[in-house]
């Protein structure tokens, strides 16, 4: 039995933070919880080294019992989800500084961001499930952090279907624990070959309910347009980006390495699952004029084009990879859009931001970049993202999903475009003073270096899509 405890360094350095954040935070006056803040970034960039050397070494290795593994899906995972945190962290400044929980704040986050990594990693059912709890939890607690009635409904939503589902994927786990007699991944590949295969597929279903609602998509997604609209803006940046990341990876896992291909044509369910997810977002988004719940849909769909990927998981070699490039992608991308909403309190509809980009010039750049690469515009990360997940797509044989993917891209246009055209609209007299007004730099500085990484990412793809490639461990 391996018990490296050093495998772990990313996990333990956020939750001894959030621990020390939550004792410093009782003691420290007011005036000074920012220093939570601190600690939290530190142990995003102690998280960030870690993997990086454990990157470069190339330590790959299953740990405790096996239940859980640290390879290339594991390493990009976490350097996905500790830079979108070190992201959204900044973000998060100006929105709760001097509040009265502003310590208890920034400790959630890490204690949520924790389970995402958990989940990034497990591959063992059980793992799997407490990382899905610690995920869930703190994150339902950060929906309704605003305490006014559209957060308290937020909240409710979220954990209703949260508590749901979750109930649902541990009867799953009992399905398949029943039917393989192990939890861990490796065996049951082994042992499912022979299980009941009615038995074996209830169990998936069930398993998958808890992890669809996780990312967010058909058909556990109702809670996505209300939680993101009812929170603050940073908070709705992190529900829809982080959780995701860790699910996603976490059904990748699953499906790759404790199915047998003969038990359940689980590849078909995954594909109807993101040609649904990509056309009802898309649909859904068509008409919206607030930005928020924009951005609930499109993060919808853009969850339907990354199950293309866990589709063919074992119908491709390029799957792993272009799951992994087109996540950091969406990520860097995701959290760009929401830091500028962020910087801009008071612009809540598309007809709000006429006229930025002759007031503000950087943030209309940011949103046009941003907005063009959800599209899958080139240079973007996003583009090359898409055109990962599209090849493996078609290599694995789903031509009819990638046709279905590329029609849904060029649909998406249009309501990117609704709110990219009032940008460069003359400003109205009648639009409030107010409305342009930004909050402050720290957001602003989130938007620029994302939005600048996003481009990047798709500029020198070459140099990065090595990170996603190796193998993953039983």
């Amino acid at each position: 039995m391996n018990d490296d405890v050093a495998a772990l360094v990313p996990e333990t350095a956020l939750l001894a933070a959030a621990v020390v954040g939550l004792l410093a935070g009782s003691w420290l006056p007011r005036r000074r919880q920012w220093t939570v803040a601190v600690l939290a970034a530190a142990a995003c960039l102690t998280g960030l080294a870690a993997t990086a050397v454990t990157m470069a070494t190339d330590r790959e290795q299953t740990v405790f019992s096996a239940s859980f593994a640290v390879d290339a899906a594991t390493g990009a995972g976490r350097l996905i989800v500790l830079g979108a945190l070190l992201l959204i962290l900044t973000t998060s400044v100006e929105t709760v500084r001097g509040h009265k929980r502003e310590s208890e704040y920034y400790v959630l986050l890490l204690l949520s961001a924790a389970g995402t990594l958990a989940m990034i990693g497990a591959s063992d059912l059980l793992t799997l499930f407490a990382g899905y709890l610690l995920a869930s939890v703190p994150a339902y607690a950060l929906a309704g952090f605003a305490k006014d009635a559209p957060a308290t409904e937020a909240a409710m939503k979220y954990y209703l279907m949260g508590a749901v589902l979750g109930t649902t994927m541990l009867a799953g786990i009992t399905l398949l624990y029943g039917a393989g007699r192990a939890t861990v991944y490796g065996e049951l590949h082994r042992t499912l070959a022979t299980a009941p295969h009615a038995v074996v597929a209830l169990g998936l279903v069930a398993v998958l309910g808890g992890l669809l609602y996780k990312i967010g998509t058909v058909p556990a997604h109702f809670w996505v347009p209300d939680v993101t609209d009812g929170t603050s803006a940073p908070v709705a940046a992190y529900v829809t980006t982080l959780p995701k990341i860790g699910g996603l990876v976490a059904v990748f896992r699953l499906v790759h390495q404790a199915l047998p291909a003969q038990t359940v044509d689980w590849p078909l369910l995954v594909a109807v699952l993101a040609a649904a997810g990509m056309t009802l977002g898309n649909l859904a988004a068509f008409f919206q004029t607030s930005v928020k719940r924009l951005l609930a849909y499109s993060a919808i769909s853009q969850v339907g084009y990354l199950l293309m990927a866990v589709a063919v998981a074992t119908r491709s070699d390029f799957a792993q990879q272009a799951l992994l490039f087109y996540l950091a992608a969406y990520a860097l991308t995701n959290v760009a859009v929401f830091s500028v909403v962020t910087e801009l309190p008071h612009a809540r509809t598309l007809d709000d931001y006429r006229g930025l980009a002759r007031r503000r010039p950087g943030l209309a750049a940011v949103l046009v970049v941003c907005l063009l690469g959800f599209v899958g515009t080139p240079p973007t990360g996003v583009f090359l993202g898409k055109l990962e997940v599209f090849t493996a797509t078609v290599d694995g044989g789903y031509t009819w999903l990638a046709a279905l993917a590329v029609a849904n891209t060029v649909a998406s246009l249009f309501y990117y475009l609704r709110w990219l055209a009032p940008l460069f609209r003359p400003v109205p007299e009648d639009l409030p003073a107010h409305t342009h007004v930004v909050l402050g730099r720290w957001s602003a500085t989130a938007a620029y270096t994302a939005g600048t990484a996003s481009l990047a990412l798709g500029i020198a793809g070459g140099a990065t899509i090595p990170l996603t490639l190796g193998p993953l461990l039983r």
